[in-house]
């Protein structure tokens, strides 16, 4: 569903993401890992058709996002880190505003919404306007929102921030959920407890290239850190000049 060959994006001589590749298959969740500065979030960006990539291509379900990006970003659900809500808008007149800009007809809108609503436990505050939302609560809207038009496929930015351990067991249910419906999930996080529960996989960047791809029993192989966590695993992969300043 997701394909990404010899992706590249520069900002002169400074290179972010260095000549990647990798597939997401369909109904996989996919763990995206690195430090700061690792060229996750300009990894993410440029799939979801935000920043245009130097070199390289990528395709969602068949679609080049740079030649058909109207097709490819019709059926990509997008979970930015800081997402943007408008706070003058009641949480129901968002998600009716997202589903407008993906021609849901509004009859099925509204069934998806208060389907969505409900699941995410927003229903009792559909009518209140969104500047009054916790952080979770917005969260949680902004999950509705990338989920309001059925994609095929989803990119998640640091999902888990500001949600309360009930929010976080709740999306991660949710993200299994929609994988087992054949969803493909792109997850870039830091919180390496989620990887290693829900992804299938796992890519480790750093300083723009990838270190490693495989599950977390692959990892643990090639570490020879049978005993050992994710944590340990993803620490010692990246200790090295861990903190070098980039620009992501």
């Amino acid at each position: 569903m997701i394909k990404v060959k010899n992706l590249t994006k520069s900002y002169g001589k400074f290179t972010a993401v260095n000549d990647i590749s990798f597939e997401v298959n369909k109904g996989e969740i996919v763990g995206f890992l690195g430090v700061n500065g690792a060229g996750k979030t300009t990894t993410m960006r440029m799939l979801t058709g935000i920043l245009r990539p130097s070199q390289g291509s990528i395709e969602i379900d068949s679609f080049d996002i740079v030649k058909n990006p109207v097709e490819a970003k019709s059926i990509t659900g997008y979970i930015p880190d800081r997402p943007y809500l408008y706070p003058k808008l009641t949480g129901r007149e968002f998600l009716e505003f997202c589903a407008d800009l993906y021609s849901v007809k509004k009859n099925i809108a509204h069934e998806r919404i208060d389907k969505l609503l409900t699941e995410y436990g927003l229903s009792q505050w559909h009518s209140d306007l969104i500047e009054s939302y916790s952080h979770g609560m917005k969260q949680r809207l902004a999950t509705c929102a990338a989920l309001v038009h059925k994609p095929k496929v989803m990119i998640i930015d640091e999902p888990i921030v500001g949600l309360d351990p009930h929010g976080a067991k709740l999306l991660k249910d949710s993200l299994r959920r929609y994988a087992e419906k054949g969803m493909s999930i792109m997850l870039s996080t830091h919180s390496l407890n989620v990887a290693e529960e829900v992804a299938d996989r796992i890519i480790i960047i750093n300083k723009g290239e990838i270190l490693t791809v495989g599950t977390v029993d692959n990892l643990k192989d090639q570490m020879n850190a049978k005993d050992k966590n994710l944590e340990h695993i993803f620490i010692e992969l990246t200790h090295e000049n861990t903190y070098e300043t980039r620009r992501q």
